[in-house]
């Protein structure tokens, strides 16, 4: 195969089909690999003066990064660490938003050896006291907007955790200046014999925690690697291109869409960092800027189709993908209509990187995962580990016994009960169900414990949420199960409308009839309750275990 000369070159070798599909993938120097060293500083090297990231401030003020001065601000971010006493292996929380300041102090802390904690801006005092403890956090970079860090302040005093504590965006008393202090120090910073790499750990995630307290997914320095898929066989990011995934820097897909593959695939990186997502402010940013790859979830591209989208110009965008929850095919059809494009749709967690997806070169079905990646060993099986056969429902399950991909995840931090509980025998149980067709195509059917078994039939409740969510007044909707003495269980629909409906008997009745009409009638939901709002987790996925909580007093378990 012919090489490209991009800088993943350097660490992996592939083979496409002759659709021009990922068809194998391995990597190679992964055990001396940081990211920091050798894709940032060596991009600085090679095109100094390209473009790597561009960002849009709240009030459309735009700075344009290039590589080089990437390289050097993240240099300089690795000696302030220093000067202020921050060493190797400290936990170091960055709550920025989309501050540029991110980009500086991620890859900064990767240089020196720090361990990097992403987190929301949303957090209050009682997350921060939580994350404080869990991962014996010593030091913060925080944003100066809002409320955040009088709430991490709170958290301190509660907790006596962090003792080093750094502001970028902004200025408050206590807290050192992290503008200022980078342009004080050296823009130089070498790498050593005894520098980060490879099996070092180098991040710690909080997950969703939909149904427990948030556990730690801990990354190494070969997690930037499995990010090759996402960035190059997924979203299609070419050299010279400018990706734009909309995510804040407290959640993983940030990870996804706004650095890692992105830069191993020598395409800039676009950021909006905005406070409140309106669709009206973004579209027009497309033409403005020559965005030519997009990944969103399927709730923005519902917000975008509300648009005339014949006002815009999207002409730049060469791919889009989505990912996180159901897509339904009339916002598929919608986007196609509208800019020609396809909406190719992934799987992965915050434990991994792209597992599933719908790849260059595939063809999309509306509503599929797609297949699993090359780089990860990927099945469906049944509770006794049995490969299941197509139609029938099992775990997505991950093979590690011959060797760990690049990507997954090095365990919980400091809580070994629940990384045996989910890590055994050589494999990796993602705790998501889905069914396979006979085309090697993966359909997502919901969680292991989100399973509703009425009347020995086992129901997934992510496809009849996609049916849901196809009724133009659902706003949100929740599929859970009811005790029942009869049945089992039975299937609930909690349901959020959009402005301008009323609940009523007549709208719950048209609902359960168009879920007959669309699927196996006895997946209809027997119950439908319409409420203002949904619980949700601080990453602003419903809450389901609490909605089967509520159900359980109600109705008995």
């Amino acid at each position: 195969m012919e090489k490209t000369g991009c800088i993943y070159e350097n660490f992996a070798e592939y083979e496409l089909d002759g659709k021009g599909v990922l068809k194998k993938l391995s990597f190679k120097n992964e055990d001396e690999f940081n990211f920091a060293f050798d894709v940032v500083d060596a991009l600085a090297e090679k095109y100094p003066d390209r473009t790597a990231l561009i960002y849009v401030s709240n009030d459309k003020q735009c700075r344009k990064f290039t590589f080089k001065e990437v390289s050097e601000y993240s240099n300089r971010a690795a000696n302030y660490f220093e000067i202020l006493g921050v060493r190797r292996g400290d936990r170091v929380m960055l709550v920025l938003k989309r501050h540029y300041q991110f980009w500086f102090a991620l890859l900064g802390l990767a240089k020196m050896g720090a361990i990097a904690i992403p987190a929301t801006n949303l957090l209050v005092k009682h997350d921060f006291e939580y994350r404080f403890n869990a991962a014996m956090v010593r030091a913060i970079v925080c944003t100066g907007d809002g409320d955040v860090a009088r709430q991490a302040e709170l958290a301190m005093e509660e907790t006596g955790r962090v003792n080093i504590r750094i502001m970028a965006h902004g200025e408050r008393e206590g807290w050192h200046d992290f503008d200022a202090g980078l342009e004080k120090c050296s823009p130089i910073y070498e790498r050593r014999p005894d520098s980060p790499k490879g099996n070092d750990l180098m991040l710690m995630m909080f997950t969703s925690g939909t149904t427990k307290y948030p556990r730690i997914a801990a990354h190494t320095n070969k997690y930037p690697l499995g990010h090759l898929v996402t960035a190059r066989f997924w979203h299609n990011c070419q050299p010279g291109g400018l990706h734009f995934t909309i995510s804040d820097t407290g959640w993983g897909k940030a990870l996804w869409g706004k650095i890692y593959g992105q830069w191993l695939c020598e395409t800039a990186v676009f950021v909006y960092d905005f406070d409140r997502f309106k669709a009206e402010d973004i579209l027009p940013m497309f033409k403005e800027y020559g965005i030519t790859t997009f990944c969103a979830p399927p709730t923005m591209y519902r917000f975008f189709i509300k648009e005339d989208l014949s006002k815009y110009d999207l002409s730049s965008v060469s791919y889009c993908n989505t990912a996180g929850e159901a897509l339904n095919p009339e916002v598929y059809e919608q986007w196609k209509k509208a800019t020609g494009l396809c909406l190719m749709e992934g799987f992965g967690q915050t434990e991994t990187t792209l597992t599933v997806g719908t790849l260059v070169g595939m063809e999309p079905r509306p509503g599929s995962m797609g297949k699993p990646v090359p780089g990860y060993r990927v099945a469906i099986t049944d509770s006794d580990g049995r490969i299941c056969a197509p139609g029938e429902t099992g775990e997505i399950v991950i093979y590690t016994d011959e060797k760990r991909p690049c990507g997954l995840f090095d365990g919980y931090y400091m809580d070994p009960d629940s990384t045996e509980g989910v890590w055994r025998d050589g494999v990796y149980h993602t705790g998501d169900t889905a069914y396979m067709d006979e085309d090697g195509y993966y359909w997502y059917v919901g969680r292991t414990d989100d399973i509703i078994k009425s009347s020995g039939y086992r129901i997934g409740p992510f496809e009849i949420e996609s049916i849901i969510m196809e009724l133009p007044y659902v706003l949100e909707c929740a599929i859970t199960p009811v005790p029942d003495p009869i049945r089992g269980q039975i299937v609930k629909a909690t349901i959020v409308l959009t402005g301008g409906r009323e609940p009523s008997d007549e709208l719950a009745l048209e609902v359960q009839t168009y879920v007959k009409r669309h699927t196996a009638p006895y997946k209809y939901p027997r119950m439908v309750e319409f409420v203002a709002e949904m619980p949700k987790t601080i990453s602003g996925k419903i809450r389901r275990a609490e909605i089967k909580r509520m159900d359980a007093e109600k109705y008995g378990k």
